[in-house]
């Protein structure tokens, strides 16, 4: 329960089972700074935070800092992303 509603968290798991300072989690929510606010909730400071998809978007293969142009599909699903909600 966060200071504007409770939150709902799909999935939680460590990113390396040997590494426990990374944890990967799974949300649909849109709410501002959601990630930093539920691990702060909860006494954790978070160090940095990285999206590893979005709407269906990943960044798999794409070197860090580099960019692709959209695939027509993608553009239209992004389009229709915000209706469905």
């Amino acid at each position: 329960m966060l200071e504007d509603g409770p939150i709902n968290v799909d999935a939680l798991a460590f990113a390396d089972i040997k590494d426990k300072t990374q944890i990967g989690l799974e949300i649909h929510s849109g709410k501002n700074r959601i990630v930093r606010r539920i691990f702060e909730s909860l006494g954790y400071d978070v160090k940095n935070l990285d999206r590893v998809i979005f709407a269906g978007l990943t960044k798999k293969n794409i070197e860090r800092g580099k960019w692709r142009f959209l695939k027509e599909k993608e553009v239209r699903d992004l389009k229709h992303f915000k209706r469905g909600k």
